[in-house]
């Protein structure tokens, strides 16, 4: 993995309640007053696209809240939309809707078709994504690909939580990703792609910025319930998504250009 991995994977206390990872993890790098004037910077520039034309991706992990945190805090008018798979976990719906009730624009919900998802239950089982990649994907591409191609018509933009430090797979993430625009039609805005994850939590820190409480039970990367559990001192950042498949498959496909 590029940059520090170590950062995401403390080692739980042997007493007493685990330490919050917004104390755990807050660490900034000597660059962060730069790459927060360079983060600002980006979304002003994207934001000058126009509330009908750019919207941020939100996972609603630790990123994703920092990114719409900042945006409020600049009083830039970009609309958020979450992936409501029906698989996530209560902490994350619970934190979906204190983000709607709090944020600056509108929060809008994507969820898959019904259809879709009874008919791949039924076909494969509730348990299908640990049977194969090709299945875990085809329920990624039901539960997650379907509804984002639906929230990103019509918009020529989009921003992102991703960072280089996240996977070897996103080492080399740009800031503006122009062949994302090549691709798919879209530019895809990645203003934190430099930031470490101690910078992540610095800044959560000291905003005091409402996060999803798996943080605190050592899930760095929070994905669907039956697809995300926490990690050990010493493992990937990313460890705990799709823990049973090989390194090389872990992307759902929203962030991989040939998908």
């Amino acid at each position: 993995m590029s940059g520090n991995a170590s950062d995401a994977s403390t080692a739980i206390p042997a007493r007493g309640k685990p330490a919050k990872a917004s104390a755990l993890h807050a660490r900034a790098s000597a660059s962060f007053d730069a790459k927060l004037a360079e983060t600002q910077a980006l979304l002003r520039q994207a934001a000058a696209l126009g509330a009908d034309a750019v919207t941020q991706a939100s996972s609603l992990g630790a990123e994703d809240v920092l990114i719409t945190h900042l945006t409020n805090s600049l009083q830039l008018d970009i609309p958020v939309f979450v992936l409501d798979t029906g698989a996530l976990h209560t902490e994350t719906l619970a934190l979906l809707e204190r983000t709607q009730a709090h944020a600056r624009a509108p929060v809008t919900v994507y969820r898959p078709r019904t259809e879709a998802v009874i008919h791949f239950v039924r076909s494969h089982g509730q348990d299908a994504m640990y049977q194969s990649v090709d299945l875990r994907k085809a329920c990624c591409g039901i539960r997650k690909m379907e509804p984002l191609a639906r929230a990103l018509a019509g918009k020529s933009a989009w921003i992102t939580g991703l960072r280089r430090e996240q996977s070897d797979a996103r080492a080399e993430v740009p800031l503006i990703d122009r062949a994302e625009a090549a691709a798919r039609g879209l530019t895809k805005f990645n203003p934190l792609a430099r930031w470490t994850w101690g910078d992540v939590w610095h800044y959560i820190a000291t905003h005091g910025v409402d996060y999803n409480p798996l943080h605190d039970r050592f899930y760095p990367s929070i994905g669907c319930a039956p697809c995300t559990r926490a990690i050990s001192l010493g493992e990937d950042a990313r460890a705990g998504r799709w823990w049973w498949e090989d390194e090389g498959a872990k992307e759902c496909g929203l962030h991989t250009q040939n998908d």
